[in-house]
């Protein structure tokens, strides 16, 4: 059984950051694609970023490139989404996700963490 943990969201002012983390455990996945989604009030989950659990090339929607960093430590089997000038439109529930394909597509991820709200104030 995989479970996925988040943890880091809250209340931020626009301009500023945050940090999510999702933590891993259970099966050993290290070939699993990892994805970052999220999901506002009345909108479809949308896709943030993925890559592979072990590393590797990571891809970033266009609305958070340059703004948004996926980072890992291997010893604690966690990922991070630094997310960097905050803006309101980035409010929404933040889902970590891990599955066997890498992509952009949430259907093809079949373990989900339980998310954490990001809240950006004007």
């Amino acid at each position: 059984q995989v479970q996925l943990v988040e943890s880091g969201g809250g209340l931020v002012q626009a301009g500023g950051s945050l940090r999510l983390s999702c933590a891993a455990s259970g099966r050993t996945f290290s070939s699993y694609a990892m994805g970052w989604f999220r999901q506002a009030p009345g909108k479809e989950r949308e896709f943030v970023a993925a890559t592979r659990w072990s590393g590797g090339s990571t891809y970033y929607a266009d609305s958070v490139k340059g703004r948004f960093t996926i980072s890992r430590d291997n010893a604690k089997n966690t990922k991070y989404l630094q997310m960097n000038s905050l803006k309101p439109e980035d409010t929404a529930v933040y889902y970590c996700a891990a599955g066997r394909i890498l992509g952009r597509s949430y259907p093809l991820y079949d373990y989900w963490g339980q998310g954490t709200q990001v809240t950006v104030s004007s």
